[in-house]
Parts: structure tokens; sequence; C-alpha cells
């Protein structure tokens, strides 16, 4: 079931949805990745990048199937991917100690220094575009960013699931 939304919650919604496409898309289908790619001497595709990316951040090695979801791709697009980067030594299987026979998939020390590199592009280009922000206006980025990405993930994920949130749900 669909909540009531008051109409100018909507009109600010529809004034802001412009700026977040275009904003996710000079993330991630602008020339960002190339020149990235370029400053931090790096030559590899952007799935790959995402999967040393994701791997980086983990606490612990993922399943394919994992890191494919967190892609949200298929598990063979992933799986070929983690074949090539597993070639190159960025990362490599190791034993799942949850169950002896799967195997899991770990980054390497060169895989992490890659993706550090490439991390270090972007969220140094990310900093210099806020350093004229005072240190209040980025911390409030930063909260209420973080909460409209985890209520609007947690949202759509219900709704494609046929999940309807309860009427008291905020």
């Amino acid at each position: 079931m669909t909540a009531s939304v008051p109409g100018d919650a909507v009109e600010g919604l529809m004034a802001l949805a412009p700026k977040l496409a275009q904003l996710g898309a000079a993330l991630t289908r602008g020339r960002l990745h190339e020149r990235a790619t370029e400053v931090a001497q790096i030559s590899l595709e952007r799935p790959a990048l995402q999967i040393l990316g994701i791997l980086r951040a983990a606490d612990a090695p993922r399943r394919v199937g994992e890191i494919a979801a967190e892609m949200q791709v298929e598990g063979p697009h992933a799986t070929r991917h983690v074949q090539r980067l597993e070639k190159k030594g960025l990362v490599e299987r190791v034993v799942d100690p949850k169950d002896r026979r799967a195997r899991l998939i770990g980054i390497t020390p060169a895989g992490a220094d890659i993706a550090d590199r490439y991390r270090a592009v972007v969220m140094g280009w990310l900093a210099q575009a806020f350093a004229h922000w005072s240190e209040h206006d980025r911390q409030e980025l930063i909260r209420l960013a973080g909460r409209m990405a985890d209520d609007v993930l947690v949202y759509l994920q219900e709704e494609t699931e046929g999940t309807p949130r309860s009427a008291d749900a905020t």
C-alpha cells in the first residue's frame, strides 16, 4: 500500500530528481572513470574496479553471488570479471570457513593498492568540490544523504519484492 504524500513534498522531489540523475550519471557513466583511472595509472574496466571496491570495503572475503548482488548484475557477469581479476593477481579464491567446500573471493594486496589509488583520486576530487562548504554543511550532507540512501533502498527493495511497508513506518 502506497502512503499518501503531500503535494509540496512531491514538487520538491520533482525538482531534486533531475539533479540526482545528473549527479548519478556524472559519477557512474561519465568520463569520471576514464579520467580517474588515467590519473591513478590504472588500466581496468569499470566493473573490475567496482569489484575491487566492494572487496576493499568488505571486512571479509565475499561470495561471487554477494558481489553480483551489490553490483546489481547477474552472477555470470560478476564471475567473468572475478576470473579476469584472479588471472591478474588482484583477487584470490579462499576457503569459506563456514563451508570448506565453497570458495570466497578475497582481495590481494595488489588489488587493494589499485582500489585505494582509484578511491584516493575520486575522493580527492569530491573533497575539493566541497572544500568551500562549512564543516557543519558537509556533516549535514553526509548525514542526510546517508539517511536518504538507506530509506530509498529499503523502500525500493520492499516495493520490488511486493512487501508493503506498514502505514506507520517512517
